[in-house]
């Protein structure tokens, strides 16, 4: 079966040619098919697998065309209604964000995901749908031709929807919203998505988040399940411009991050001084072993990172973008 295998990994090479990574994941995916297809598997193990898989792959063909624009990903109630202050500020946030050539990721329902939508136009509103037999399709903003996708599982969604974004902006909403909320905070706090802003918005006097932000404090933090500094990883606003502000101040300097064993490197629009690294080497003790804060460039530098704490890593960043040209 090997030598089958192979061969056809050869054929796929000579018809379109492939990077060693990309033949080494494809030999990964086609040796797990055949070892399933040996296995005495529940059938509908293997259906769920390969409709996981068709899922990301099409959210993934979906995504790949808009890959050079930054994108915001916005959670929110599906029952809240046109009527509703919360849904004319979800429509005019993301008509501002498009207007500053971000993207929309939206649920593409009702409520905060057709405000949204709406806000952002067509043009800039990726739709990752749920098939749901109580709700209807994708809400009339969206280019369900071009630009949406309907997933079955709402894991597989919530992948879509938070993979490609660099921000994430959460107005309030049910138990859905909450499970979007607490996922993109798990990742952010364990690092398996890359540092981002998190923004809770409310209306103007709404208590909604405030409430939510006395039960962290109250029951989450105090009977020390988290800690308090972990709250630096989302805010709270409850005005449209100053979430723009918060997202927009996130990558005043800071670009983008990466990792490898023992250090991370941050990129970065202002390169820093030797002055700014001897600064952070004293603040950031923990990040001056391994070789300590150096320059890698013209625009980005690294430190030594185990890949534990992210909030301090986000404490960084915070400190990054207060640098100047």
């Amino acid at each position: 079966m090997t030598d089958i295998i192979e061969a056809f990994l050869a054929q796929l090479n000579r018809e379109s040619v492939q990077s060693p990574e990309r033949i080494e994941i494809l030999r990964g995916l086609v040796m797990r098919v055949v070892e399933l297809a040996e296995l005495d598997s529940d059938t509908s193990d293997l259906r769920l697998a390969s409709t996981a898989l068709n899922e990301l792959l099409e959210a993934s063909e979906l995504f790949a065309a808009w890959r050079d624009r930054p994108k915001l990903t916005v959670f929110g109630s599906a029952r809240t209604t046109p009527d509703n202050p919360l849904y004319e500020m979800a429509r005019d946030f993301s008509a501002k964000m498009a207007t500053r050539g971000w993207m929309t990721v939206s649920g593409a329902g009702p409520g905060i995901m057709e405000a949204s939508s709406k806000g952002a136009g067509k043009e800039s509103t990726l739709g990752v749908n749920i098939d749901l037999p109580f709700e209807q399709g994708a809400n009339p903003f969206i280019d369900v031709e071009q630009m949406h996708v309907a997933m079955k599982f709402f894991f597989t969604r919530k992948v879509a929807m938070t993979r490609a974004s660099q921000g994430f902006v959460a107005f309030p909403g049910g138990v859905g919203t909450m499970d979007e909320l607490f996922e993109i905070l798990t990742l952010v706090h364990t690092g398996k998505t890359d540092p981002a802003p998190i923004v809770l918005v409310d209306k103007p006097g709404g208590t909604f988040w405030s409430r939510w932000l006395a039960f962290m404090d109250e029951c989450v933090i105090a009977d020390g399940y988290l800690s308090v500094e972990d709250k630096r990883l989302f805010v709270l606003c409850t005005t449209v411009d100053d979430a723009i502000r918060e997202i927009e101040r996130f990558f005043t300097n800071y670009v983008g991050f990466s990792k490898e064993p023992g250090r991370a490197t941050l990129r970065v629009r202002h390169r820093p001084t030797e002055r700014q690294l001897t600064e952070l080497s004293a603040k950031y003790p923990r990040f001056a072993s391994n070789g300590g804060f150096r320059v890698e460039g013209d625009d980005s530098f690294s430190f030594g990172f185990d890949g534990r704490n992210y909030v301090l890593l986000r404490q960084l960043i915070d400190d990054v973008n207060t640098w100047s040209a």
